[in-house]
């Protein structure tokens, strides 16, 4: 069956960086579309950035310039590099894999992880 496992995520001070992991296994991720999102306490789940099957990227206007997606077809894996964190970053993230439409919207992803928790000290 279809998972993502997210991992790299931990507490960080702001300025630092983290590089975010999420591993998919039951099916291969180079025909679909894959996201980030994040998800604070009290908050709705808030798109981060989105990597289309041909590459394309898509990023928040929140994180522009300071984190980038990438994915490795050969190990099915995508990655989300964060830098320059700051505290308003902290959040749940979560990968998710898209079915159809705009890479922006929650709604268009039919599989998720469990999420990694980010954590940025001032």
């Amino acid at each position: 069956q279809v998972q993502l496992v997210e991992s790299g995520g931990g507490l960080v001070q702001a300025g630092g960086s983290l590089r975010l992991s999420c591993a998919a296994s039951g099916y291969t991720i180079e025909r679909f579309g894959m996201g980030w999102f994040r998800q604070a306490p009290g908050k709705e789940r808030e798109f981060v950035a989105a990597i289309s099957w041909s590459g394309n990227t898509y990023y928040g206007d929140s994180v522009k310039g300071r984190f980038t997606i990438s994915r490795d077809n050969a190990k099915n894996t995508v990655a989300l590099q964060m830098n320059s964190l700051k505290p308003e970053d902290t959040a749940v993230y979560y990968c998710g894999r898209a079915d159809s439409g705009s890479l922006y919207r929650a709604s268009n992803y039919d599989y998720w992880g469990q999420g990694t928790p980010v954590t940025v000290s001032a």
